[in-house]
């Protein structure tokens, strides 16, 4: 028997009109003009998709492609242009910070305002009051006025309000990301709990590693369009490749073969590449690292990398002079500068001959991704000796970021890839 839809999403749009300038919406607005004077922009085109009770469902993709827009819809927020939405259940959503909430009110009386938005009655927040100032944990706090809050306790309280009057519909918008470590932990032990209580839940979320753990299926929108739906590994490598512009429709999704081929590419990896445009360079020059990228396991050019999975780093160096023993590196950082792992050619053994002036050389290294799941910084180096003296040829600091998606993360920042067994009488 097939799953309850708790929301059918039908042929949904969303158009704004855009205007050049203050005077063209006065105009129209008091008909001086038969002329449009305005273009129009489609948020949302012709969207459509069903949620079923009890399945966590994530939308991702590129920004401006809908994904709030969407979930305002479905929570009444915004109407839709055309198309239609059906509900059936009770929503609780956590959209942009401070919607719903009064800035003059205590945290304490905006829990009774959007309790009683919801449609709960003073007595039924009476009993649930306890849990959700439990669950916020902001104290003393709870009785001053909310524009008082700092970002993290704002979402603390809107969350727990959100997550504790029992919905059955549960939507989150990006939110999470504002709160510490240890709360966002404990609002995803609290998805944990809603999955198995059968309740649904719905968000929007660019933590990709997230999405791959708690989503039974992923909706991948683009411009306004919806362009697929499924499971969240197959969708998350259809949005990897939206981010470096490829078309992942006409994209074969190949299995890994445990052998990395690099595919075709236009122009320099670099241009399909998201760089970091204030990469911090220095050194000689007489050796330039002139291209670089990163490779996942089907030989797609990436900022995304699963957890698990064999990667491919490469580096072209153009020599612009003879140079003794030149050496190729690549470091990993954390998002605080903490140098995590890296190596090198020379480590490597895999030495270069001594080019000659216009000569360029490529280095791949090939490796498997054991870092945990998270946000990390990649440095490029080429080092090497003339006349017997060490130099740093050229250096770029932080050039590229790349996101490890995993649906495990163990405690560090790498994984010890156990294999555990447990014998018991």
């Amino acid at each position: 028997m097939e799953e309850k839809k708790v929301i059918q999403i039908r042929d949904l749009s969303k158009m704004y009109k855009l205007y050049d300038k203050p005077s063209d919406r006065l105009k129209e607005s008091l008909g001086l003009t038969k002329k449009k004077c305005y273009r129009e922009h489609y948020a949302l085109s012709h969207v459509s998709f069903d949620v079923h009770q009890g399945e966590t469902v994530g939308i991702i993709g590129t920004n401006g492609s809908g994904k709030s827009t969407i979930l305002k819809i479905i929570t009444g927020v915004l109407n839709p242009t055309d198309g239609e939405v059906i509900v059936d259940g009770r929503i609780s959503a956590l959209l942009e910070l401070g919607a719903g909430f009064n800035m003059e009110y205590s945290g304490l009386e905006n829990v009774y305002l959007n309790g009683t938005m919801i449609g709960f009655s003073r007595e039924e927040i009476d009993e649930k009051l306890d849990d959700i100032l439990n669950f916020a944990d902001i104290g003393e706090f709870i009785h001053q006025p909310v524009k008082t809050y700092s970002s993290g306790m704002f979402v603390r309280l809107a969350f727990a309000v959100a997550i504790n009057i029992e919905p059955e519909i549960l939507i989150v918008d990006e939110a999470l990301s504002v709160g510490d470590v240890f709360f966002q932990a404990k609002c995803y032990h609290k998805f944990e709990e809603f999955k198995k209580m059968g309740k649904t839940i719905i968000f929007v979320s660019h933590d990709l590693s997230a999405v791959s753990k708690y989503c039974d299926k992923v909706i991948l929108l683009n411009r306004g369009e919806k362009l697929d739906e499924g499971s969240p590994k197959a969708m998350v490598d259809m949005y990897k490749q939206l981010l470096v512009n490829q078309d992942p429709i006409n994209t074969d999704r190949q299995e890994e073969s445990g052998e990395i081929v690099a595919q075709e590419i236009e122009g320099s990896w670099k241009s399909n590449f998201q760089v970091n445009p204030n990469t911090l360079e220095y050194g000689e020059k007489i050796a330039e690292i002139v291209d670089f990228a990163v490779f996942d396991s089907k030989g797609a050019i990436t900022n995304t990398i699963e957890k698990g999975s064999r990667f491919q780093i490469k580096m072209k160096i153009l020599f612009h002079e003879e140079i003794q023993d030149p050496i190729g590196a690549y470091t990993f950082k954390d998002t605080r500068g903490t140098e995590i792992t890296g190596t090198n050619t020379m480590f490597e053994k895999a030495y270069i001959r001594p080019p000659k002036a216009g000569e360029t050389c490529v280095i791949t290294f090939e490796q498997k991704m054991d870092l945990q799941g998270g946000e990390y910084l990649i440095s490029f180096g080429c080092t090497g000796y003339r006349n017997g003296d060490f130099h740093v040829f050229h250096r770029l600091y932080d050039a590229c970021n790349i996101t490890v998606v995993s649906t495990k993360n163990t405690v560090g920042f790498y994984d010890m890839n156990s294999k555990v067994t447990v014998e018991q009488d």
